[in-house]
C-alpha cells in the first residue's frame, strides 16, 4: 500500500467488557478453561445468567460497531454503561445493532418490533437473509433456527429487552468485571504505545500481521482503509476482528491482541498460558503432521485434509487450536483461507519452557 490509513487509537475496557462476555460463553473457542469461565458465570443471579446466556449464544446483540462509534471520550465500563442508559429501553436494541445489520434483516425486525409478534413466515424469511448474506460473504457459517427464535422474540418486545439486558450487564460488571477492569488496563496501554511505534516502520498489512501474530489479509482488501479505528483486547488474544464500520467514509476497526505472552487470563494462573496452550497443542500426533506440512509449504484446510486423510472438519478444529496457540499464520484472501507455520512461535515456546522450568531463584 502507497499511503497507510489515519489511525483513530480507542483503547478502552468497555471492549474487553463485552468480549468477555463470548469468551466466558464460547471458552473452548478461545482454549479457556471451562471450569473457570462455569465459576465467573455463576457469580450472576439464575435470570440474569440466562438472558445473557441467550443472547450471547445466540448472537442476538453484537455491541462492537455500537461501541466502536460511540462518542464518549474514554471507552471505560462506567461510561459506556451510562451512555446505554440514557437511551430509552425499547430503543437500546434497534440502536446497538443499528450499525452492522442488513437492510433486509433491518426490515423483517423492525416489522417485528411493530407488532410485537412473529410467527413461522418471519422465521423462514429470516432463515432465507441469513443464507443469502453468508452466499454473498462467501462464508460457510451456519445459524441454528433455535438462534433465529431468539432473535425474534428479542425484537418481539424490545423495551422488556432494553431494561433486562442493561440491568444483567450492569451487575456482571459489578460482580466481577470491574475487578478485572483494573488489571488489564496497563496491559492495553503499554501495548497501544508498542502499536503506536510500530505504526511508523510498518506498512498496513505487515501492521496487522504483527498485531495479531500470524494474521494475513489480501492488500486489494485493504486499499479501501482510509481510517483504522485500532482498539487492543486483552481477552480475545490473539485473536483479531478487522471489519469496515462505515462505506461512506471507509472506516474500519481493528481489535487486536492487547496480552502480553506472559500473562494469563485467567487471574492467579502459575503456568504462563501461551507455553500451556502451545505445548498442549504440540501434544497431539495429528497437529505435529499439520505443522510439519505447513513447514513445508503453505496450504488450504481443503489441501491438507487430503494430505491427512481427515474430514475438513477435524483438520479445520486442529488448525483453530494451532492459530490460538500462534502456532501458525493464516492468510484471507478471495481463494479462501491458507495456513503456514510460524517458526519464531516455535522458537518462543522452547525459550518459555526453559526460562519456566529453569528460572532462576534466589538463596
Amino acid at each position: 500500500m502507497d499511503k497507510k490509513p489515519e489511525f483513530i487509537w480507542d483503547v478502552g475496557t468497555a471492549y474487553d467488557f463485552f468480549i468477555s462476555l463470548d469468551v466466558l460463553h464460547h471458552p473452548d473457542r478461545y482454549a479457556l478453561r471451562g471450569n473457570w469461565a462455569a465459576g465467573v458465570r455463576s457469580r450472576l443471579p439464575a435470570k440474569k445468567r440466562e438472558l445473557l446466556q441467550t443472547i450471547v449464544k445466540a448472537n442476538a446483540v453484537w455491541p462492537i460497531p455500537w461501541l466502536a462509534r460511540l462518542p464518549v471520550p474514554h471507552k471505560d465500563v462506567s461510561a459506556v454503561l451510562n451512555a446505554l442508559a440514557a437511551i430509552p429501553a425499547s430503543e437500546r436494541l434497534p440502536e446497538m445493532t443499528r450499525c452492522y445489520l442488513k437492510p433486509a434483516q433491518q426490515e423483517l425486525l423492525h416489522c417485528v418490533a411493530a407488532r410485537g409478534t412473529w410467527d413461522d413466515a418471519d422465521l423462514e424469511t429470516l432463515r432465507d437473509i441469513y443464507k443469502e448474506i453468508y452466499r454473498k460473504e462467501n462464508k460457510k457459517r451456519k445459524i441454528t433456527d433455535d438462534d433465529l427464535r431468539v432473535q425474534l422474540r428479542t425484537w418481539a418486545n424490545p423495551g422488556e429487552f432494553g431494561e433486562g439486558y442493561l440491568a444483567a450487564l450492569q451487575t456482571y460488571y459489578e460482580v466481577f468485571f470491574a475487578e478485572d477492569e483494573q488489571r488489564i488496563l496497563p496491559a492495553l496501554q503499554e501495548t497501544m504505545v508498542q502499536a503506536q511505534q510500530l505504526t511508523a516502520v510498518l506498512t498496513l498489512p505487515e501492521l496487522l500481521e504483527e498485531l495479531s501474530q500470524g494474521l494475513q489479509f489480501d492488500v486489494a482488501d485493504l486499499n479501501s482503509a482510509r481510517r483504522v479505528r485500532m482498539a487492543p483486547s486483552f481477552w480475545t488474544t490473539p485473536l483479531s476482528l478487522f471489519m469496515r464500520l462505515d462505506e461512506a467514509t471507509d472506516e474500519w476497526i481493528f481489535l487486536f491482541g492487547g496480552r502480553p505472552v506472559d500473562v494469563s487470563l485467567v487471574p492467579g494462573e502459575v503456568v504462563p498460558e501461551l507455553l500451556h496452550q502451545t505445548l498442549k497443542a504440540l501434544a497431539d500426533p495429528t497437529r505435529l503432521r499439520i505443522l510439519r506440512y505447513l513447514s513445508a509449504e503453505p496450504l488450504t484446510p481443503a489441501e491438507l485434509a487430503r494430505r491427512l486423510r481427515l474430514r475438513p472438519p477435524t483438520v479445520i478444529h486442529h488448525l483453530d487450536a494451532l492459530r490460538v496457540a500462534r502456532l501458525v499464520q493464516l492468510r484471507l484472501g478471495h481463494d479462501g483461507r491458507r495456513y503456514a507455520a510460524r517458526r519464531e512461535a516455535v522458537k518462543l515456546a522452547c525459550e518459555m519452557l526453559d526460562a519456566y522450568l529453569y528460572v532462576k531463584r534466589e538463596a
